[in-house]
């Protein structure tokens, strides 16, 4: 026990140097277990606790684990074992994580679309930001400017087309 949490003793902790995952699609529980510290009956266990760790089965049913997987379990090693969470706790943080993200990314969507002036449901080009570089800023402007072009005239042309269709018809 350290500092009133439980720590089993051969965890790297986050002070440590950053762990390095391998270029790699899939991974096996052990290479998991090698590249996390985490053992891999703890890591069958996490599975049964965390929704979102859930790696692929091969054919012969062996674990099959991609690098998004192998993060997750980085972060739970950090929340359980680094942080001290329980279980629960963990749980609690990334799902609260998780809801907080979508948040920032509908904002952020909603951002870039008024910004651009565009309403809902509509192909909103976001205007660069004054942090962008100015040659940037102007090609931008100008890619803007061509596609609203190009939009009003692909509906002009449907316009026209539907109603030479309609002549055809009639």
């Amino acid at each position: 026990m350290v500092d009133g949490r439980n720590e089993p003793p051969s965890v790297t902790t986050t002070t440590e140097q950053p762990v390095e995952i391998p270029d790699k699609v899939f991974f096996r529980i052990g290479e998991v277990a090698r590249i996390t510290g985490v053992k891999a009956y703890v890591l069958r266990y996490w599975e049964t606790e965390f929704s979102g760790l859930k790696p692929q089965k091969s054919a012969s049913g062996q674990r099959r684990y991609r690098r998004g997987d192998v993060e997750f379990v980085l972060q739970l090693r950090e929340l359980l074992w680094d942080r001290g969470f329980t279980i629960k706790g963990a749980r609690s943080h990334l799902k609260a994580e998780a809801k907080a993200k979508r948040g920032r990314d509908a904002d952020a969507a909603v951002d870039r679309r008024s910004d651009a002036g565009m309403g809902p449901g509509s192909a909103a080009i976001a205007r660069p930001r004054e942090s962008d570089h100015p040659d940037l800023q102007r090609r931008l402007a100008t890619q803007t400017k061509d596609l609203n072009t190009a939009r009003r005239s692909l509906t002009q042309m449907r316009s026209e087309i539907a109603n030479f269709l309609n002549d055809l018809d009639g």
